[in-house]
């Protein structure tokens, strides 16, 4: 009996080592794998159990829910993170705190939380916690919206604000936005009676307009207009998408470098088409002031960011060609896809709500007539298209979820311990939805809330009323704020203005569908299909050239 156990064991060792050596690698690189997925889980374990210890000896986390082993309260997000977290607060309180993998994280919900993260401790919260998005595809931290808090940071803030959001910049693109506006009314005023795409027309208004403004030129303009905006358009919804992905590898380091999502893959791939349009840009650029005479300087930005290349751009600091990349990115992108997603949602409410959009198309009326289209000096004298505005950034914020800040040192927050190295989301969309702050039907859409006589009437969008931050507040505020709020009030007035609006095949307004479709912007699940008919005297709209 033994030898015959003998016999077998040794034909089973023969069989083993008879296994064909590339099958053989491939065991011992999946024995591998399994060893230090072990080890990894051994350490960050000890290493979660270490962090808690510290915590309880020197304060107390807001309170939150458990989480899984390693990767913490990760798998409880869900496919809409800011709907989840606007649900745990209505258990754990405005101010929750969660863990994924080895991060701390604390969410704040309640405009009074968010004021004391973003102007009591803004100091404390001005940098950005380390993540593969910033380091594939903002060109490693080196854009405007993830660079580290410093001298480079505020000289990048500056060139923008000085060159594009300024008073004065605002003041000397006004007929390029204008004349942008223009090109999507004829656009549409050609395709009356006919099922529109609304979000691709206006990103392609959107887009035009900033980048007239940033390198001088329509980027998607001639025949191929449309498959230009369209793969633009594409690149950046998928840009959005990727961002709004919590990442493991980011929270788990020791998994990163499996990426068990392919996120980081998608995004080098994504990084490799905006690099090779970026390069185009600057290219054509160059060739073009080459070509141009002397005295033709030109003022846009890219012209600007180039010039900056051979000297200084402020406190000793230059400029190279991924720097420039790196901001065109972030305001090719963060300026086209918020801007025109926000219109959308605008015009969506308004056609489900036939009301409102016959009371603003009559104060549209009132005060420009029926002769031309709306200027952006009408703006200022048009008070329920800017409550409509408002009442749709609050509906429909551009970014459900701030983007994430981290803590410099340990702080106290209403008595509980926020942690050095703990990174901080502000629920806007939550926030937006607080009943003690909206009492008055805090789901429905009433621009009438924001006008004289309502409840929140003088509040505004530039962050110092914290029930209604959109572009964020502090330090961090968005840098577009005012640009991207000048194009959405001026386009949704164009757009009611000049256009009726009806849905397809008979679709009643109340069927409508609303749902979102979570990224890092807040889009539309489902495409806003309409059929513009225009309204104003044949004279007001602009004819071909």
């Amino acid at each position: 009996m033994k030898d015959e156990v003998g016999l077998r064991t040794c034909e089973l060792k023969c069989s083993l080592y008879s296994i064909p050596s590339e099958n053989r690698e491939k065991n011992q690189m999946a024995l591998l794998i399994f060893v230090f997925l072990f080890v990894t889980f051994i350490f960050a374990f000890i290493r979660l159990l270490s962090g808690n210890h510290r915590r309880r000896v020197h304060g107390r986390l807001p309170p939150g829910p458990k989480g899984w082993p390693i990767i913490g309260n990760l798998p409880q997000l869900g496919p809409k993170p800011h709907q989840t977290l606007h649900a745990l607060s209505k258990t754990f309180g405005p101010i929750l705190s969660l863990r994924f993998g080895s991060v701390d994280v604390v969410v704040a919900s309640s405009s009074a939380a968010a004021s004391q993260f973003l102007r009591t401790q803004d100091a404390n919260f001005s940098n950005r916690p380390p993540n593969s998005g910033a380091e594939h595809v903002a060109y490693n931290y080196q854009d405007l919206v993830f660079a580290p808090y410093g001298a480079r940071w505020r000289m990048l803030r500056r060139l923008c604000a000085l060159h594009l959001f300024s008073s004065k910049a605002m003041e000397d693109f006004r007929d390029v936005r204008g004349g942008e506006v223009e090109q999507l009314v004829r656009e549409l005023a050609k395709k009356a009676g006919e099922a529109v795409d609304v979000g691709g027309e206006v990103n392609t208004c959107a887009t035009n307009a900033l980048t007239r403004a940033t390198v001088g030129r329509r980027v998607f303009g001639g025949k191929d207009e449309r498959e230009g905006a369209e793969e633009f358009k594409e690149m950046v919804v998928e840009l959005m998408k990727l961002a709004g992905v919590f990442n493991i590898g980011d929270f788990v380091p020791g998994l990163a470098w499996l990426d068990l999502q392919g996120v980081v893959k998608k995004m080098k791939k994504l990084h490799g088409r905006f690099d090779e349009f970026f390069d185009g840009i600057i290219a054509e650029h160059r060739e073009a002031e080459e070509k141009a005479d002397s005295d033709g300087k030109r003022s846009d930005m890219l012209s600007i960011l180039i010039g900056l290349k051979e000297e200084a751009g402020g406190e000793g600091i230059k400029l190279t060609d991924t720097d420039i990349k790196a901001l065109l990115l972030n305001l090719f992108t963060a300026g086209t896809d918020t801007t025109s997603s926000t219109v959308e949602w605008a015009l969506a409410e308004l056609i489900r709500h036939p009301n409102l959009l016959k009371q603003a198309q009559i104060e549209l009326d009132s005060v420009v007539g029926s002769d031309r289209l709306v200027s952006e000096s009408d703006l200022p004298n048009l008070p329920f298209l800017q409550a409509v505005v408002k009442e749709t950034f609050r509906l429909h914020p551009s970014t459900p979820l701030s983007l994430p800040r981290i803590a410099s040192k340990d702080c106290e927050i209403d008595g509980y311990l926020i942690p050095e190295g703990s990174t901080l989301l502000v629920n806007v969309w939550s926030i937006a939805r607080d009943p003690s702050m909206w009492p008055d039907e805090p789901l429905a859409f009433r621009p009438e809330r924001f006008l004289m006589g309502g409840l929140h009437e003088g509040v505004d969008l530039k962050g110092n009323d914290f029930e209604l931050i959109p572009f964020g507040a502090g330090r961090r505020i968005c840098a577009g704020l005012s640009l991207g709020l000048r194009m959405v009030q001026f386009m949704t007035a164009t757009l009611i203005h000049a256009f009726d609006w009806c849905l397809v095949d008979g679709q009643m307004v109340e069927k409508l569908d609303m749902e979102e479709a979570y990224g890092l912007t807040l889009r539309r699940a489902m495409p806003l299909i309409a059929k513009p008919m225009t309204r104003l005297a044949p004279k007001a709209y602009p004819k071909d050239v």
